[in-house]
């Protein structure tokens, strides 16, 4: 608390440190007493396109006369001045020469801009006290609008410099902010980090790198002296901001302020006092010390719609018809603006008169915005007794999952749904799941400082249950945390008896950091594969294979694996060859070291390396550009029947060093070879009959679907099955989520949000044919993706921006084929994306608070051909076979 107000105490008085050899004692330029400075004064703003051209911006400038005049001096340092500065003759014009029909301004003047009463207050003189160069106070009028203040305090900014070159923390305009000098003869360069610039203000951006936020800042001023003081000023403040994934989708801010002298003449005395107060009090009793940071103003919107009336206009592009169009997720992201205005009220009216169908939709929106008013809405308006509200409750935890700025507030909320009664098992166990990823995302945040509750109920859950449906519960939420104290629980789980808690375990070790990956650990692991206390399912084993290869393997790590080849089961055998082919095709990590091993015959050999089956391991790139890099993988394998035993597929995303898990899509099977009359391979003698599929989205463990379990159930899911695939997560996501004020040192004010928003639907389905020998399984995704940047200068007298977009359809579906007749049985691999279009647009817009409004719109639009994706020529022969020499 102590250092709270201290900080506060800073902001108001503008409390200044140095860290410059100069010390506290640098001077700062003076005035000569009796004598006026007369300056010319210009600010200009400018918003546009980061590389658009001139036209695509918009923006304006105002400028005045300046006169400067020293009010007191404190007799004893001449460093210690108050100064009185008056602006006259404001204008304001465009930045550039344009037609009157696209000119906000033509025909407007300063008064009729600003209003009579905030021209008036904006040309009132106000007061700056300087002592060494530095700003002590900045007094004005509390009753003057703020964006009156704010302009007076960039101008006073503009006085604020030292003589000595050096680094210093100073206040101003911008707020408290970390500033390098650099004197010369009759000049002083001053570089403001604007990263490091502390106000009240507070945004928010994507937790994840490769969907967030990258901005650019710079600030420079250069001051040039004559007699003392400044004779010219001219500052220059850039910044520019883009989407990583998408770095067309950017927008670009350019301030500039010029201060001239053109003269000087005879000026008013100095006034009498002891000290500044007692000055400031003499000359007018109104003045008051309102601090020097910029602060919040109170902008217009005219006939802007409550949150229902946007509501009613949006409600249509909601249904879940037009989910896969583009106009879903733009209607949703301009939702989710709406409601982060509105008060829960509201919100609860909007929840309550929604139809059926685009109910769903709505807790999307509603959980999204990550207001308080909203969580509250959702709370309230959510029955988790109530079995029958499935769908919402589960779109309102995934929504919670896929937050891109969680608070405390939000998993307490589910710690407190999860203590009490929830009417389905289902969502019982995706409140536990989704509090592991929120756990995760407050941690990457830095905000570990989570419940002990929270913590004792995740991290000794699966020990405090022998419900196998619970167990996994747990282990998932803990495979979404990523919390170090994690790893020793995974550790004894990936060596569990039950084949799913291993593969739980397993998968979850493959996702920590390598430093994570300990001797005990990778010993743990070693065992698993090489069943050295026991026997393993086989895609156990080959999931132990995958984490010892994604944790920099050591030499005899991997020659181990490789002496194991030949010494596995068929399909496991044809799988680990088919890894270490990928992994050196596509120039993995463990890549050299494996060519170190294979220089050995005993390890590499033909008779290793020519195993028979029909299992296999592929990574492609998906798209290579500058931005981002996408790249996929496939794992199949199969039972020694021909069934499927385990399909992955993944998807990642990688921009400047950081690397985004997008998709995973898991389908296991285990238990079937009882329809063929064929023998379980070794250590899956008794393993039930079962099918599922996993998903995970965007770095989130999803709760797994069951397709069926139990002979029973599969023999009825046999007779009864339509081919339609089943529903594993479908919705609308916040990917992208930036919002902040970029306070610019003129006084002026910018907003910058940046919104990413995917329609989704990833559904997955399992065929199998007796009569035809040959099973199907599928997974299907389809999706929208509307990436939006809007910033803009708002004041409350005019508002001037540009909005920058980006969206796209596309579908991906994954088929595998098998016909199991005959041994090696035939598999074809199918990685289809559909046709898809996309297009890019801008817009800049220019208003007064008179209603006055210009907007001035381009778009561009291209539909890119549909491709099936490359696999290994394996599968293209095998794919020959099955479907015949038409495929």
């Amino acid at each position: 608390m102590f250092t709270l107000l201290v900080f506060q105490s800073c902001l108001f008085t503008s409390c200044v440190s140095f860290i410059s050899s100069g010390g506290s004692g640098a001077a700062g330029a003076w005035l000569n007493n009796n004598q006026l400075y007369k300056f010319s004064y210009t600010t200009e703003v400018l918003v546009g396109k980061a590389k658009g051209s001139k036209q695509s911006n918009s923006g304006y400038r105002i400028s005045s006369d300046v006169g400067v005049n020293l009010a007191w001096r404190d007799p004893g340092s001449k460093d210690d001045q108050l100064i009185q500065i008056a602006l006259s003759n404001v204008r304001i014009e465009p930045l550039s020469q344009r037609p009157k029909e696209k000119n906000v301004l033509y025909g407007s003047t300063a008064e009729s801009v600003f209003g009579k009463k905030k021209l008036a207050a904006l040309t009132k003189p106000f007061f700056v006290h300087l002592k060494n160069g530095k700003t002590k106070a900045f007094y004005s009028y509390w009753t003057e609008p703020g964006s009156v203040k704010n302009l007076k305090r960039g101008l006073a900014s503009l006085l604020q410099l030292q003589l000595k070159t050096g680094k210093v923390i100073e206040n101003d305009v911008s707020g408290r902010c970390m500033v390098d000098y650099r004197a010369e003869k009759g000049q002083v360069t001053r570089t403001k980090n604007l990263e490091t610039c502390k106000t009240a203000d507070r945004g928010f951006t994507t937790h994840s790198q490769v969907l967030g936020v990258n901005r650019k800042s710079r600030s420079v001023t250069v001051f040039t002296l004559e007699d003392g003081f400044i004779r010219s000023a001219v500052a220059e403040e850039s910044h520019g901001l883009a989407v990583n994934v998408r770095r067309s989708v950017s927008a670009k801010v350019l301030s500039r302020q010029t201060l001239t002298r053109t003269g000087t003449e005879a000026g008013p005395p100095e006034a009498a006092g002891k000290d500044v107060s007692s000055v400031v009090k003499s000359i007018d009793d109104k003045l008051a010390a309102v601090g020097v940071v910029a602060e919040k103003v109170k902008t217009y919107c005219n006939g802007c719609p409550s949150l229902f009336e946007h509501w009613q206009t949006q409600q249509k592009q909601l249904e879940p018809a037009g989910l896969s169009k583009a106009t879903a997720p733009r209607s949703f992201l301009a939702l989710i603006q709406s409601i982060r205005k509105a008060s829960k009220v509201e919100i609860l009216k909007v929840l309550k008169s929604a139809s059926k169908t685009s109910l769903p939709q709505v807790v999307d929106a509603v959980t999204s915005a990550q207001t308080e008013a909203s969580l509250d809405a959702m709370l309230e308006f959510l029955n988790f007794k109530d079995s029958k509200s499935f769908v919402l409750q589960e779109r309102f935890l995934y929504a919670c999952g896929f937050s891109s700025h969680p608070n405390e507030k939000m998993l307490k909320a589910l710690l407190d749904i999860s203590k009490g009664k929830i009417g389905s098992t289902d969502i019982e166990e995706t409140v536990v799941i989704i509090m592991g990823a929120l756990v995760n995302k407050l941690c990457q945040k830095g905000g570990c400082n989570l419940p002990v509750k929270l913590l004792k109920m995740i991290l000794e859950g699966p020990e405090s249950t022998q419900v196998d449906s619970k167990v996994q519960m747990y282990l998932l939420a803990l495979k979404n945390s990523l919390l170090p104290e994690a790893i020793p629980i995974f550790t004894k789980y990936a060596e569990s008896e039950v084949g799913a808690y291993s593969t739980i375990a397993l998968s979850s070790l493959q996702r920590y950091d390598v430093k994570f990956m300990t001797k005990a650990v990778k010993q743990t692991v070693n065992r698993v594969y090489h069943q050295s206390r026991r026997i393993y399912e086989k895609n156990v084993r080959a999931a132990a294979a995958d984490v010892i290869l994604s944790s920099n393997p050591s030499y005899m790590e991997v020659k181990n694996l490789l002496l194991s080849i030949g010494n596995l089961p068929h399909e496991l055998n044809k799988y680990m060859v088919s890894k270490i082919q990928d992994i050196l095709r596509f120039h993995m990590s463990a890549s050299k070291v494996i060519r170190h091993v294979m220089e050995d015959m005993n390890s590499h050999n033909y008779n290793r390396f020519a195993k028979v089956g029909s299992s296999s391991s592929f990574s492609g790139f998906m798209a290579q550009s500058a931005d981002v890099t996408s790249t996929y993988s496939l794992d199949i394998l199969y039972s020694g029947s021909g069934i499927l035993r385990r399909s992955n597929m993944n998807i990642y995303g990688a921009s400047k060093g950081a690397t985004l898990h997008g998709l995973q899509v898991a389908i296991e099977a285990q238990g079937m070879e009882s329809m063929i009359a064929a023998t379980p391979d070794e250590g899956e003698e008794d393993l039930e009959s079962f099918a599922g599929m996993s998903a995970l989205l965007f770095d989130v463990q999803l709760r797994p679907v069951t397709f069926f379990k139990g002979y029973s159930d599969l023999m009825s899911k046999m007779f009864s099955m339509s081919g339609e695939p089943m529903n594993v997560v479908k919705g609308l996501i916040l990917l992208t989520d930036h919002s902040e004020v970029l306070q610019l040192q003129s006084g002026l004010r910018v907003g910058a949000e940046f919104q990413g928003g995917l329609a989704i639907d990833i559904s997955g389905g399992m065929e199998v044919s007796l009569w035809y020998r040959e099973s199907k399984t599928s997974v299907n995704n389809r999706g929208a993706l509307v990436v939006m940047g809007n910033v803009t200068v708002d004041t409350d007298f005019m508002k001037t921006g540009v909005e920058v977009s980006f969206e796209t359809e596309a579908s991906l579906d994954f088929v595998t084929t098998v016909q199991f007749s005959e041994y090696p049985f035939l598999v074809c691999i199918q990685m289809d994306k559909a046709t898809f279009p996309y297009s890019e647009s801008m817009t800049k817009y220019e208003s007064l608070s008179s209603g006055k409004t210009v907007m001035l719109s381009k778009k561009k639009k291209r539909r890119l051909p549909g491709s099936e994706f490359p696999l290994h020529q394996e599968n293209s022969n095998m794919c020959n076979r099955v479907f015949g020499p038409s495929w």
